[in-house]
């Protein structure tokens, strides 16, 4: 069986909780801290704590993703923490070497890891303290150099991104529960939801300014959460995701996981010829070696708008039938495909409104 683990960010609040305890007068350093995960909790293995003076203290824990394949396993996670008076709030994240930040120079902290350290560090602090968390990643500068993190914003390091504190393994039934119930929870209140393809698709998602409660991270178990939303009455989803993932729907691929289909290349070639593109074309598309690549080849020929608002459209289509034929449900489609830089290649269906900053259809080919 799969075994689960953890993401980056709550082994960050780990170090940072640890850090914390021992800076009580007669604090033992801990071995393990629990978590409050929200909703789960969690026991996270302490690799060494202790305190630097009578203020100040440092917690490492060790990255434990489980059986998922993440360039991050056993990376050290250091949590340099200070007590200082009281200021203007409780608790203050600081981005230490490694740690990303954003365009805008903020840590690279999104929304649930700031829950996190929240929910995990505020019964700690004294009414009259105020706690700064320096978050250090020593590997982080050379492990995001091997990720797109930079194209989409997140520079100088790693990024504590995501919406859940356990790390299922992609392949795992499990995971696919995880995002089902999140759906179920999330279409209460908002039968418009976006649907993110990746992590690249929920960072992309959060500068386009879409709500955090209509999204729904998909892993590559498109089809069956189209399904789900329909049967829980959505009316509407949007399909929000890297191209060269995206667009395996266009050719009736609803699990978007390599080990089970690809022939993206071979679905682009085929919109290329409906474009009217000549075999040069084509053959640039098939000997390309990434998909972004074989989008740049069209771009050069002046075709990708036609060819990429093309496959947006087979893209929503397909996942109409698909869902009328698995849930009888009617959902209207809206597709945005972006490149590995994180731009909107285009989009369809803009009259159903897309959010802030999306802009109009097109590619810009």
């Amino acid at each position: 069986m799969a075994k689960t683990g953890y993401t980056l960010p709550v082994f960050a609040v780990a170090a940072a909780k640890a850090a914390l305890m021992v800076l009580s007068p007669g604090a033992e350093a801990p071995k393990t801290v629990t978590l409050d995960l929200i909703p789960e909790s969690g026991e996270i293995p302490i690799h060494q704590v202790a305190p630097l003076d009578a203020t100040c203290a440092l917690g490492i824990t060790l990255s434990d993703p489980g059986d998922n394949l993440d360039l991050t396993r056993n990376t050290p996670i250091w949590a340099w923490v200070k007590s200082t008076p009281r200021q203007s709030q409780p608790l203050i994240l600081e981005a230490g070497e490694g740690l990303g930040k954003t365009l805008t120079g903020e840590p690279a902290i999104y929304h649930y890891a700031r829950q996190l350290f929240e929910r995990n560090l505020f019964p700690l602090i004294p009414e009259d303290k105020t706690v700064i968390v320096s978050i250090i990643l020593p590997e982080g500068r050379q492990l995001a150099s091997r990720t797109s993190n930079a194209a989409f914003g997140i520079l100088e390091g790693l990024a504590l991104l995501g919406t859940s504190g356990i790390s299922q393994p992609l392949s795992s039934a499990d995971h696919l529960d995880e995002f089902r119930q999140d759906l179920q929870c999330k279409v209460k209140n908002s039968p418009h939801l976006t649907f993110c393809i990746g992590n690249n698709g929920l960072v992309v998602a959060q500068r386009l300014g879409i709500p955090e409660s209509a999204i729904v991270q998909t892993g590559n178990w498109i089809g069956a959460l189209l399904v789900e939303a329909g049967l829980q009455g959505a009316e509407s989803i949007r399909l929000l995701g890297y191209q060269g993932k995206l667009i395996k729907l266009a050719g009736g691929i609803f699990n978007t996981s390599s080990h089970i289909a690809d022939g993206k290349l071979e679905i682009i070639s085929a919109a290329v010829v409906r474009a009217g593109g000549d075999m040069a074309t084509v053959e640039a598309v098939l000997n390309a070696k990434t998909a972004d690549a074989a989008y740049l080849e069209i771009k050069e020929r002046g075709l990708a708008e036609l060819v990429f608002n093309n496959l947006a459209d087979k893209i929503s289509q397909n996942a109409k039938n698909y869902v009328k034929k698995y849930a009888d449900s009617a959902l209207e489609i809206v597709t945005i495909l972006f490149d590995r830089k994180g731009e909107i290649i285009t989009q369809n269906n803009p009259s159903l409104g897309l959010g802030k900053g999306t802009g109009s259809r097109g590619s810009g080919g």
